[in-house]
Order: C-alpha cells, then structure tokens, then sequence
C-alpha cells in the first residue's frame, strides 16, 4: 500500500481562502503535515475550520503575493512558527482573460506581477529553508500553458511562462530542491462556476464543456490537491523541471 506521511514537515501553500488552494492545503493536512496558508482574504477562521480536524499545526495570514513585503513577512513568520518549510505549493493567482488588442497596459503589469513575478520572488524567499529541507517547490500553471482559446491573454502568457520557470528552477536548483509545476484544465471552481453563470443556460454550458472531456466532467479542487501531495513526495523524487497537465484528456481530442 503506497502510504505518505508528512508528519513533522511544513507546508507553505499560497491562495488558500476557496478552490484549488483550499483543497491543497487540506490534503497536506491529510497526510500530517503542518500548514502554512495565505491569501488576500481574512478568512482565518475559516482556516481555521478547514484544518482543525487533522490535528496538524497550521498558521493563517493574510499576504498579497504581489507585494514583496507582504511575501517576505509571510516566510518570516512561516521560519518563525515551524523552524522549516519543507514544501512550498505556489498556487496564487487569477484569471485576467482580456484579449490581445483590448488588454491595458496596466492589465498587463497586473497580470505578470501576480500570475508570474509573485511566484519567482517567493520561491527565492523560501529557497534558503527548502535547501535545509531538500524541499520541493510546486508551481501551480494551468493547461493554457500547452493550448489556449481566443480572449485569454495576458493570463496564458504567464502560465506559459511558468513553466519555464519551473524548468529554470529544477535545472538551477536542483539537486536540492526539486521543482515540478501542475497545469489543471476546467476544474470544479467558484470561479469557473461563474464563468458557466455568465451563460443564459448555464447548465446547458456546463453539460457541454464536461462532454468535451474524455472522461465526460470537469475536475475537482481535490483531485490538483491529492497530485500536489504525490509529487511532493517521495515516490516522485524522480519528477523535476516538467509541468504536469491535468485536463480530463481535454488536450487530446481536436476540436471542431
């Protein structure tokens, strides 16, 4: 039976207040790690709800990624409270879908300081301790990284872009500190959620994105949790420097 234990080890996880960086952040507390989470929000209490049940050690705070004070005093503290970080999962970001020739220029700054920027200074932040460690850092991309649609940039340059960082990271980094990135597809989301509101039918939206899967749905928060788990493990101690794409076999079928 392939067991993972991470009792006695830290985990930072950045964007836990809903979604996939809640659920990243309770499947590490499944498998007994401490946790460390973050977002714009004051949800600490929430947090607090979230994790309580695994008997794990946590810390909630507040921290906009995109202000390098704020990512500095949340790896200050995160040292301070647990003496380590053994995993960071950069997960924080938004999608900022504008298109081409309408996005601002300040859309776009925007855009790069949180879906890029905010990942490779926080990764540098926590690089000293995850070279104690022998840590892994996981940087969360998106399946727009490998295909796109029209009306999504700037947010799949970025998500292009980060996997290169993870490929820089593994190469520059490693054998220490291993890097890998995950790229989820249509995952079940408030936000994609809203995306399906933004439909006269939704559910007729919903129904027909779900059959441009292969597996016939969309994915869950708990599903990019429980790979986040696997990879920072040690049964994937061989995986570094590539962007796993978790699309339902979105990207294997042509569309017409």
């Amino acid at each position: 039976m392939l067991t993972i234990d991470f009792k006695g080890k830290t985990a930072l996880v950045t964007g836990v207040s809903s979604g996939i960086g809640r659920c990243i952040a309770e499947m590490f507390a499944k498998a007994g790690a401490d946790i460390a989470g973050c977002s714009r929000s004051k949800k600490e209490n929430d947090f607090a709800e979230l994790i309580q049940p695994y008997n794990v050690n946590y810390l909630y705070q507040p921290c906009d990624v995109t202000n390098e004070n704020d990512l500095s005093d949340l790896v200050d503290t995160v040292v301070e409270r647990f003496g380590r970080i053994d995993f960071l999962v950069s997960n924080a970001g938004k999608n900022v879908f504008r298109g081409a020739e309408m996005c601002t220029q300040t859309e776009w700054d925007a855009n790069m300081q949180l879906n890029l920027t905010s990942h490779w200074q926080l990764a540098k932040l926590c690089k000293p301790y995850l070279e104690k460690t022998q840590g892994v850092i996981i940087i969360m991309a998106s399946n727009h990284a490998f295909s796109t649609i029209p009306g999504c940039f700037p947010y799949n340059v970025t998500k292009t872009a980060l996997t290169g960082l993870v490929r820089s990271l593994a190469i520059e980094w490693g054998p220490i500190i291993r890097t890998v990135g995950i790229a989820p597809g249509f995952i079940d989301t408030e936000g994609n959620q809203m995306w399906f509101d933004s439909f006269p039918d939704a559910a007729a939206e919903r129904m027909r994105t779900e059959t441009m899967h292969p597996v016939k749905r969309i994915g869950t928060s708990e599903e990019v949790g429980a790979w986040c788990v696997f990879l920072a493990s040690k049964y994937s101690a061989f995986a570094s420097g590539a962007t796993y794409l978790l699309d339902g076999g979105r990207s294997a079928l042509m569309q017409d």
